[in-house]
Formats: structure tokens, C-alpha cells, sequence
């Protein structure tokens, strides 16, 4: 058995419009006891944003940085401005393809110019796509194979690792363990180079909203005298207009209105997720093997919110660093899977991703940046050790 190396990493978002000169973030992040950056593209190094002739100094400035400071950029990442556009999945091709050649591919290269690898989130399928599973499937199809032809590209310039991540809701795919397995699966059967995953421990907080409700849970529904339809989710539109026809049915007709409804439901299975898809340990004892990048925000399960690990958010956050490390384990040692999924990483960034608001006052920033620091260095004590000779069971006691 083959373990990953471990590293931990620290993405340069919290320092978006504040500490925006490369020498500026890694000078921040060798303080905080960091020697991992996730350069996220909100910082100052946007294709889109910033053009060839500014992202070609950046690079300059990133290299010779590294050199004063000791601090490597490992991977880069898309940001908030491509995450809140329809992107890759665009509904018309021109802005599909702008996507993929006027962003993917340059990021792509400026990773392999830095010798970094490459992360991003940048698709989502609208709602008229959605209530039509003709033009879902045709949408997902589509989809993978930019991202094989991405892969393939983005190998061939040098870049060390590409993943996209995994999200919460069926608009934004994959959002699900089987949606998510799939699409490593269809990109890598397509695609000569590897293909991966990010995983985000805070990413499991929508998709109980989005299970498929039984029989019984819609004969309850119908028989609620409030405006039931009020947080019940039943996937289709189809299935909420037969839902508002049956209100009030009893008997065989509502047993009736529900078959219709469930009939509804089985034609886009895609909009459903399962109660496992919720656990975050799950995704990391699935396809943590297959995640060179793992986001770290603690969370309650409820809210991706991107808190820090400090001691007043641990007291009510679920993500903890020993059960991080035992589910990657698991994840490591379970039996070879085969059938176009791709190699298991052999090194791991677990990487720290902590927004910072816009109030938010720099020293109070930096001073819940140490405390998380601290936190994941009782796991992580230093940065390359093989995952399955970290001290997993100390450090629990001090931070709970």
C-alpha cells in the first residue's frame, strides 16, 4: 500500500484586495507558519481580469517570491468571479468555448509556468436546462468533454495535477458521491491525462434539502393545512404542478396524485440526491483518494461558510482534523478501482480556505489565520509526511 503525502496549504482568497503583490501574500503566509499557496485567480491573477501581458509578470513575481521566501504556489484556483456565471455549461456555445479557450486553457499554463497544478469551479446548467432531461443529458455530455480536452491540454503544458470541485445542489455538478464518480469516469475515458476531483469538507450542507421525499412524506404533505409546497422539494416542475392539481385528493385519488407525482419524479433522477451525499466524511472515504486538493473550512453541517478552526467554532463545527485524516485512510486503503478512474494522488495539499469580509479588519484576519494554523498543525506537523504515519490521535483534547 502506496500512502500520499500530506501537506498543508493555505489559500491566498483571504488575502484578496488586501495583500495583492505576490511578495506581499507569501511574506503573510511564511508568518503564519505556511509554506503552500493556493493562488486563487480573485487575487490579482485572473486571464480574463488581467490579461497575457500582466499574468506574465505575475509569474515573474510568483517565481522570484518563491525563491526570498520559501513559499510555493502548489496549485491555482478559479474565484468568485467565474463561480457566478454559467461558465463551461453555458447555454450558447460561444461563451462555452470562451470559457475553455480564453480562461481554463491560460490558467492551465500559467500553473504549468509556476509548476503548479490547477483547481476550478466555474459551470452550472439553468433552470430551463434542468426541467428538460434532453437537454441535461446533452448539457452533461457536453461538459465532459471539455473538461478531457482541458485535461489533455493542460498536461501537455506542464501543469501538475487538474481537478474541478465538487459542489451541493443539482444545478452545479457534481453535487453527489455517484454524480461526482461518474464524472471522474467520463472525463478520464476521454481524456490520455489524469483527471481530479477537489473535495470540500464545508460542500455537504444542500444536498438533504434536495432527497427525493417518499410516499408517506408526500401523503403528509398532502394532508398539511399550511402552503405545503413551502421547503418540500420534489425536483421537476412537472411535479409540482400535478402536486397543486391533487391538494386536497383522499383516498384512491390520493394515492392516485401521488403515483403521478412519483411517475414525475423517476424522469429526472439527476435533480436527487441520497442522504449520504450530506456526510462529508463519506466524500473523503469515497473519493478522497482522488482529491490532490481538499478544501478545509470548518462548518455545522449547515452552511458553507468558510469558518476558521478557532476554538469557539470548533466547539460547534463537525470537520476535525483526526476524522479528516482516518476517512482519507479509509479512502486509501480500499480496494483498486478500476474502470477509467484515475491514479490515486500521491500527494495530498490539504489546503485551508478562509474568506475574508469586507469589514473585516487585517489583524483580526491574520489572527484567526494562526489560530487555524495551530489547529491543523497538531495533524499536519510537518508538511510531506506520509499520510498514514501522521500522528493522528493527538491534538484533539487541546481544540476539541
Amino acid at each position: 500500500m502506496t500512502y500520499p503525502k500530506i501537506y498543508l496549504a493555505i489559500d491566498n482568497c483571504f488575502a484578496s484586495k488586501r495583500w495583492t503583490d505576490p511578495a506581499d501574500w507569501m511574506r503573510v503566509v511564511k508568518s503564519l507558519g505556511i509554506s503552500y499557496v493556493e493562488a486563487s485567480a480573485d487575487t490579482e491573477c485572473d486571464p480574463l481580469y488581467m490579461g497575457p501581458a500582466y499574468l506574465n509578470n505575475w509569474i515573474k513575481k510568483v517565481n522570484a517570491s518563491s525563491k526570498t521566501t520559501s513559499v510555493k504556489v502548489v496549485n491555482l484556483y478559479s474565484g468568485h468571479g467565474t463561480y457566478a456565471t454559467l461558465g463551461l455549461a453555458h447555454t450558447e456555445e460561444s461563451i462555452r468555448n470562451r470559457f475553455l479557450n480564453e480562461w481554463l486553457k491560460p490558467m492551465s499554463v500559467t500553473a504549468g509556468k509556476v509548476n503548479a497544478g490547477l483547481g476550478f469551479f466555474c459551470h452550472a446548467f439553468p433552470d430551463a436546462v434542468l426541467q428538460n432531461s434532453e437537454q441535461y443529458y446533452k448539457a452533461e455530455v457536453n461538459l465532459y468533454t471539455h473538461l478531457a480536452e482541458l485535461s489533455e491540454y493542460a498536461a501537455q503544458n506542464g501543469c501538475e495535477s487538474i481537478g474541478v470541485e465538487q459542489m451541493y445542489t443539482p444545478h452545479q455538478i457534481p453535487w453527489t458521491l455517484k454524480g461526482a464518480e461518474k464524472m471522474l469516469r467520463e472525463v478520464n475515458r476521454q481524456s490520455s491525462s489524469q483527471f481530479y476531483i477537489t473535495i470540500d469538507v464545508g460542500h455537504q450542507c444542500g444536498q438533504r434539502r434536495f432527497m427525493r421525499p417518499g410516499f408517506g412524506n408526500l401523503k403528509e404533505a398532502f394532508r398539511d393545512s399550511r402552503d405545503d409546497t413551502m421547503g418540500l422539494w420534489l425536483g421537476p416542475q412537472t411535479a409540482y404542478s400535478a402536486f397543486s392539481k391533487a391538494e386536497g385528493c383522499l383516498g384512491i385519488e390520493e394515492n392516485a396524485a401521488i403515483e403521478k407525482i412519483e411517475r414525475e419524479m423517476d424522469k429526472y433522477p439527476y435533480l436527487f440526491a441520497e442522504y449520504e451525499d450530506g456526510d462529508p466524511y463519506l466524500w473523503l472515504e469515497k473519493l478522497g483518494a482522488y482529491s490532490p486538493i481538499i478544501h478545509l473550512q470548518q462548518t455545522s453541517g449547515k452552511s458553507s461558510a468558510h469558518l476558521p478552526f478557532t476554538k469557539e467554532n470548533n466547539k460547534t463545527g463537525i470537520i476535525s482534523g483526526e476524522k479528516v485524516l482516518r476517512a482519507l485512510l479509509t479512502s486509501y486503503q480500499a480496494t483498486e478501482n478500476n474502470g477509467f478512474m484515475p491514479e490515486k494522488s500521491a500527494k495530498i495539499f490539504l489546503t485551508l480556505e478562509m474568506f475574508s469580509g469586507t469589514a473585516d479588519m487585517n489583524h483580526d484576519i491574520l489572527n484567526r489565520l494562526r489560530e487555524t494554523v495551530a489547529y491543523w498543525r497538531q495533524f499536519v506537523p510537518e508538511d510531506g509526511i506520509p499520510l498514514d504515519q501522521l500522528a493522528i490521535n493527538k491534538g484533539e483534547a487541546v481544540y476539541g
